[in-house]
């Protein structure tokens, strides 16, 4: 029996990065889970390296209140009810101030913000009185220029759960985030990169960390279940996954 056996869960942005490392963990761990994304490539993808019938892939916009609509009611069908949520789909694209408009502040604020919001209230009902609710923000200080959208849009999911985090007391369902630093993913997590900006972004990370690396999805999908399964009595807390980045360490050695 696995650890997580009997268990059900909800990650948004499964299909790639770190959503799916945290979708293969419990998995591995013997959970039934519904993991979405919105680009079909991606979706297949998933389809094609889960291959478990524990694993429902379900094609699923957070920027489109009809389909966060839709997908309680595939949660509801699948599942039933639930045990954890991973809301940790988001978008992020470089953008100086000049380059913002109005259509992609909006973008970023549809998909990382309002979808966020959304998603949690549509699943409410669903989730298991106990039970537990992970969002996926961004390390404190990790400031990258053109990021000015993506960063606000995260500040205002930390704030979201905050405050989720109270009015779910009640129920015992315990509101917590993963805060990732830089992570090494195909896209570093910003799309639209050139190959050379990539790794000029991989490289920052590493150089700017105080352990002088970047982290692995797999490292963010451990503390993002650490705070769903494994921390019962902890509940509005950011835990940092940025090798130090956010805690004011200098790296010097």
């Amino acid at each position: 029996m696995g650890k997580f056996a009997g268990k059900k869960a909800v990650v948004t942005g499964g299909t790639h990065g770190m959503g799916l490392a945290i979708v293969q963990a419990l998995l591995d761990g013997g959970a039934e889970v519904v993991l979405t994304g919105r680009n079909e490539t991606k979706i297949e993808e998933a389809r094609t390296e889960l291959k478990s019938d524990s694993a429902h892939v379900v094609r699923s916009d957070a920027a489109s209140m009809a389909d966060i609509r839709a997908l309680a009611g595939t949660v509801r069908d699948k599942l039933g009810r639930i045990d954890y949520l991973f809301v940790n789909h988001g978008i992020a694209e470089v953008q100086t101030l000049e380059e913002v408009t109005e259509d992609s502040w909006d973008r970023h604020f549809a998909v990382n913000a309002k979808g966020a919001f959304f998603t949690v209230q549509s699943l409410s009902a669903l989730i298991n009185d106990g039970g537990a609710i992970v969002f996926t923000t961004v390390a404190n200080d990790l400031i990258f220029p053109g990021l000015s959208a993506y960063s606000g849009s995260k500040e205002a999911v930390r704030a979201i759960s905050h405050v989720l985090a109270a009015e779910f007391l009640p129920r015992k369902i315990r509101v917590n985030s993963v805060a990732p630093g830089y992570i090494k993913t195909p896209t570093m997590g910003v799309a639209g990169l050139t190959e050379e900006e990539r790794r000029e972004f991989e490289r920052q990370g590493s150089e700017t960390t105080p352990l002088k690396r970047n982290g692995t999805v797999e490292e963010v999908a451990a503390a993002a279940l650490f705070l769903a399964a494994d921390a019962t009595f902890t509940t509005n807390v950011e835990f940092p996954v940025d090798g130090g980045f956010a805690q004011g360490l200098s790296g010097a050695h």
